[in-house]
């Protein structure tokens, strides 16, 4: 991000809430965002964060996650700049440990216990069983940007899973069908003096939220079907609905959550590749990645 920009970003966060000039410290900054630690001359704090598309909406989820009573950093300012928005966020302090299993099944029950919020995207199964073709669309437009090329595995996988999508995707709508955090890692999910608090909202949508629990152990590691199923079923005993352990698809929930979720995360990576990296440099990065999520589709959704 421009220095410039970045700093009258900062300037206009700090006149809206009406704080003056601090010290900055950087917490973790990458190409499309930024989270800094601030601190004011009484000696308080707040996060300053900054994100561009398609990252720009985090403030709206997290003020509507705050108001269905979703622990969150409450959101003291926001503004847009130059296409970057820019937030001052509560300082939740130090994390006092790393959350758990069981810290991660009771976080996502009571966020899919959450009222629907109209304002976010959907993700229903008309849109689900769509993303194997979103992806060959995009390896498309790869192709012709002379991108992508001997991708002829990457194609026939994809097609192997549109031609599977419309009875694997049914189910799709079954509870938990809601909030959806998309970004639910143990990382995501702060555990401080004053309890827990969800962070990261930058992605939120209406749609299964087995997509969320699918998420929470990675994607570095194999997908492994029995961890997941132990988690489903801490989460029901936590409070999730029953209705996250029924088979929906013709697979077990456990499979169905994860191929799905891989596919989503596939179709993300792939119209990141076009549209918000667009750098040729990282496309062997991905094709790695997207080799590799699709030969677990193909297993776990059983196609």
């Amino acid at each position: 991000m421009d220095t410039n920009l970045n700093a009258e970003l900062l300037g206009n966060l700090l006149t809206i809430a009406g704080r003056p000039g601090p010290t900055r410290e950087m917490v973790r900054v990458w190409s499309m965002s930024g989270v800094e630690r601030l601190t004011f001359p009484d000696g308080t704090t707040a996060i300053f964060k900054y994100a561009k598309k398609p990252f720009d909406n985090e403030d709206r989820a997290l003020r509507l996650a705050h108001t269905h009573g979703v622990p969150v950093p409450q959101v003291r300012a926001s503004a847009v700049v130059g296409g970057w928005l820019g937030m001052l966020l509560e300082d939740l302090g130090p994390a006092t440990r790393e959350a758990d299993d069981l810290d991660g099944a009771a976080a996502a029950a009571l966020l899919h216990r959450t009222p629907t919020a109209a304002a976010l995207p959907v993700l229903d199964r008309d849109r689900l069983r769509m993303l194997p073709s979103r992806a060959l669309d995009h390896l498309d437009q790869l192709r012709k940007g002379e991108r992508w090329q001997d991708t002829d595995d990457i194609e026939e996988a994809l097609d192997r899973i549109a031609r599977a999508a419309e009875t694997r995707s049914a189910g799709a709508t079954m509870a938990p069908f809601g909030w959806v955090h998309s970004e639910f890692h143990p990382t995501s999910l702060h555990i401080g003096q004053r309890g827990w608090h969800l962070l990261d909202f930058a992605r939120a949508f209406t749609g299964p939220g087995l997509l969320d629990l699918a998420s929470w152990h990675g994607t570095l590691d194999t997908p492994d079907p029995v961890r997941l199923r132990v988690f489903l079923e801490t989460y029901v005993t936590e409070g999730g609905t029953p209705d996250a352990l029924a088979e929906r698809g013709g697979l077990a929930v456990e499979k169905w959550a994860l191929g799905w979720h891989r596919m989503w995360a596939v179709e993300w990576f792939m119209e990141q590749a076009i549209h918000w990296i667009n750098d040729p440099s990282t496309d062997p990065a991905y094709l790695k990645t997207v080799r590799r999520h699709l030969t677990d589709i193909l297993r776990l959704l059983e196609v």
